[in-house]
């Protein structure tokens, strides 16, 4: 079903049974895939998949089965997701897009995800599988998220960040594994010195050679 005043640009593909509400703009290329939901006055842009299979694969010795997925994605209101994103559906469930969310060009949403109301996604993001993100985060640009995490509400992710576990709300962190931003900014500057302090130490080092020869002598 299609809501009124929707616009849907050349080149659009909607599947079968997809709900879009009211105001919505896809622009062209965009794809709705199978079942999935879109809220009103959302902003789908060019290239960008909804609804495209999970990544789910069983082991079977060395072979790789696809488990099916079944699940939707439902993107609510006033949400806008830029070009080339990917957002995947289900693999039971819903892959979830709350409201206000605001999503940067060349994204990956993975199944089964939730991102909370308010939340900014930039550039070159990856979010593993059901991996629940608070409302009002921010991840900056090229962030990769594992899967089965929550991110608390608020939380603020700096650009090229690696998430390997679970973050309390409010928290700032950057680095890879992440830490807080406070700890990342002095490992930093640390890190630009380590050449100069090598020196230090080697020069130490052959200082205390020459004091122990001439003490053995």
């Amino acid at each position: 079903m299609v809501g009124d005043r929707v616009t849907l640009h050349p080149g659009v593909y909607v599947g079968s049974d997809v709900h879009i509400g009211d105001d919505t703009v896809l622009y062209p290329n965009a794809t709705v895939l199978a079942r999935c939901i879109i809220g009103k006055r959302v902003i789908i842009h060019s290239g960008t998949v909804v609804g495209s299979d999970g990544f789910g694969f069983a082991q079977d010795g060395d072979g790789h089965f696809k488990i099916p997925q079944v699940g939707i994605v439902q993107i609510d209101d006033d949400v806008e997701i830029g070009a080339n994103c990917t957002i995947d559906r289900g693999t039971m469930g819903r892959t979830w897009i709350q409201r206000g969310v605001k999503i940067d060009n060349l994204v990956q949403v993975a199944h089964n995800v939730v991102i909370g109301e308010d939340s900014i996604i930039i550039a070159q993001v990856g979010i593993s599988g059901s991996t629940k993100i608070g409302k009002n985060v921010i991840l900056a640009g090229q962030v990769g998220v594992t899967g089965h995490l929550e991110i608390g509400d608020s939380v603020r992710v700096g650009a090229q960040s690696g998430i390997a576990k679970s973050i309390p709300a409010g928290q700032t962190v950057s680095g890879s594994p992440a830490i807080d931003h406070r700890d990342w900014l002095k490992n930093c500057h640390i890190l630009s010195r380590l050449p100069e302090l090598r020196k230090k130490i080697m020069d130490l080092e052959k200082g205390l050679a020459s004091l122990e020869e001439k003490t053995d002598s």
